[in-house]
């Protein structure tokens, strides 16, 4: 199985079998999405333009499209290759990974309709959105599984209730899926959904980071970086 990070020994879980920079990287680009599509939409487009996008998706035909596609393959290789836990939740790891990875590449490269003012693709069909919007379910519900559920769970296959890490997880799970029920009622009522799908995204991603000791990475890095300043952290 091709690997895009090193998964070295976790002291914390030695049954880890894709380390914490995997989960972090997964995280990362979730959070940076919504926001890099419109610095580069508002400079390419224009702020005109910008505010007739009603959804994420609605990027794919502003000049942020190179940015929108890269980044959903990007975290579909991600996925692909993300191994979870050496338990026996390990195929469901697996599984859950490798179904989102496919439900981000079918967002990319089956476009939503064209925004108001846009001329349609030429070989975009209705049917094309369907398989779009679908597949955006799919992914936003795997994300709302593992958040749910496989990061709550404890090595033995119970599930932890107490630790804040837990919470979060339970927290960001829950806003996931209120966001895709607040997305479909905003589709079916012709409101736009970019909030929503934004919020799910951030949700999605602070799950992931947690997940991958984010917190503590960075607090380490900024220790680390004051003291080669000969600086003493505050206690």
């Amino acid at each position: 199985m091709i690997r895009f990070t090193e998964a070295r020994a976790n002291p914390r879980r030695p049954d880890d079998l894709s380390g914490d920079a995997h989960r972090r990287l997964i995280g990362w680009i979730g959070l940076l999405l919504p926001a890099l599509l419109v610095v580069i939409a508002i400079d390419r487009d224009g702020l005109a333009r910008w505010r007739s996008l009603e959804s994420i998706s609605a990027y794919y035909y502003t000049g942020a499209v190179a940015a929108f596609v890269g980044m959903l393959v990007t975290l579909a290789l991600f996925l692909f290759t993300y191994r979870g836990f050496d338990n026996g939740y390990h195929k469901a790891d697996r599984a859950l990974a490798i179904i989102a990875g496919l439900a981000a590449l079918v967002v990319a490269f089956f476009p939503t309709a064209a925004p108001t003012g846009v001329p349609p693709l030429s070989w975009w069909t209705r049917t094309t959105g369907v398989v779009h919007h679908v597949a955006a379910v799919v992914l936003f519900a795997m994300f709302a599984v593992f958040a749910l559920w496989l990061f709550r769970l404890r090595r033995d296959g119970t599930t932890e209730t107490t630790a804040w890490r837990n919470k979060v997880y339970l927290a960001c799970g829950a806003a996931i899926v209120a966001c895709i029920a607040w997305a479909g009622y905003n589709g079916a009522t012709s409101r736009e959904i970019f909030m929503p799908e934004s919020v799910a995204l951030v949700a999605f991603s602070f799950s992931w980071l947690v997940k991958g000791y984010a917190v503590e990475t960075l607090v380490g890095t900024a220790r680390r970086l004051l003291r080669s300043d000969g600086t003493s952290p505050a206690p």
